[in-house]
């Protein structure tokens, strides 16, 4: 009876690892014999460098680093094991998280402090470099984290543009001389779910900048700045930032990774499988638990229980998702490969209430017993 759980972070709540090992223990009440193998996951967003890092048998390191409106930060990321693999998250530097709703201002956000952190990285002696996009605060264009790497972004004056998405309409010259050259020996992967272009009514601005504190003004501001900014690396690079999917991701740090950093953008889930190696972890596997904070019709698009249960369908193995809101796409859910999911929560209940951990650690515990009771006694009746 081998069960592999691999649960997601429920946002707010509990981490990947937490929600996991509340699902193991509840399996375990309902039968001691289950064999069982955890595995964190992420899309690419908030738990890549916890995932990761356990999965690969690697260590967490801390950093300094310049936040979102310019404050020091501490920033937490990750070297797989073999050291030459980094892992880092762009809300560590220039996150959401960091910033209080009434700070939140894209046209002052700086994604400087990870430049900083792929600097710190670089300098542990890594050659690869996996970025989880998700989160930022930023509408920057990724020019913060290029002047943090050595790139210069100067005015009319000939003088150095300051931070935020605010600068980028004045923008005229870009100097990469005192870029460092080991930069370019670095080989970047990055988690990326999104198709958006840079600019344009489905750009950063329009789609992303109102929840990290833009009003419409503001939004139409942002969205001149950044094809302004297009159209001067055009003109002086010959790179058509526009024409990148998903350069539009993370208030266009997509276009910075891909554009000057020549980054592979890549879907987050299949980034995170693969290197946490769970295909191979199938062959083993009987049935498979996994889930979210949320499942509902975007769940089956990039989201890390679809791609979990894309790949155990392959092998027809059971998939069985818990959450703790279940809403409408059920049917997008069983075409990813769910066999049946299943709500936490017992009953009615405040959200505040249902995102306490403590209070989601037994629902998961509960939900996962019972799971354990009606799959010992399939198994028992040899269905």
């Amino acid at each position: 009876m081998n069960i592999l759980i691999a649960m997601d972070s429920l946002k707010g709540s509990l981490s990947s690892i937490e929600a996991n090992k509340a699902c193991e223990e509840g399996f375990l009440q309902a039968d001691s014999r289950f064999r069982i193998e955890t595995v964190p996951v992420a899309d690419g967003g908030e738990g890549t460098v916890e995932a990761l890092v356990y999965a690969a048998d690697g260590q967490f390191f801390e950093a300094e680093v310049t936040g979102p409106l310019g404050k020091i930060v501490k920033a937490r990321y990750g070297i797989l094991g073999g050291g030459r693999t980094g892992v880092i998250e762009a809300a560590e530097a220039c996150g959401l998280p960091l910033l209080k709703r009434d700070e939140r201002n894209p046209m002052e956000a700086t994604a400087f402090g990870l430049g900083e952190l792929i600097h710190e990285v670089i300098e542990k002696g890594c050659t690869e470099i996996i970025v989880g996009l998700g989160g930022s605060a930023t509408n920057d264009a990724g020019i913060g984290m290029l002047q943090a790497l050595g790139y210069r972004f100067l005015d009319d004056n000939g003088e150095d543009v300051r931070f935020g998405g605010k600068e980028l309409i004045r923008i005229s010259e870009i100097d990469d001389s005192g870029v460092s050259e080991r930069l370019k020996d670095i080989k970047f992967r990055v988690a990326c779910d999104v198709t958006n272009p840079l600019y344009g009514m489905q750009g950063a601005a329009h789609v992303f900048a109102p929840q990290k504190g833009a009003d419409p003004e503001m939004v139409l501001e942002l969205d001149k700045g950044l094809e302004h900014f297009a159209q001067a690396v055009l003109s002086q690079l010959q790179i058509n930032l526009q024409e990148i999917r998903g350069a539009g991701a993370a208030g266009g740090l997509g276009a910075a990774f891909a554009g000057f950093l020549d980054a592979e953008l890549e879907s987050g889930i299949s980034l995170i499988l693969e290197q946490t190696k769970l295909k191979e972890k199938l062959l083993k596997t009987e049935l498979v638990i996994t889930g979210e904070g949320k499942l509902d019709g975007q769940t089956s698009m990039g989201k890390a229980p679809a791609g979990i249960a894309q790949l155990a369908k392959e092998k027809n193995i059971p998939v069985i998702a818990l959450a703790g809101d279940v809403s409408e796409g059920g049917a997008a859910l069983y075409e990813a490969g769910v066999t049946a999911f299943f709500s936490i929560v017992s009953g009615p209940v405040d959200l505040e209430t249902a995102l306490d951990p403590e209070v989601a650690r037994s629902n998961i515990k509960r939900a996962a017993e019972q799971i354990g009771r009606v799959w010992r006694l399939n198994k028992s009746a040899g269905l």
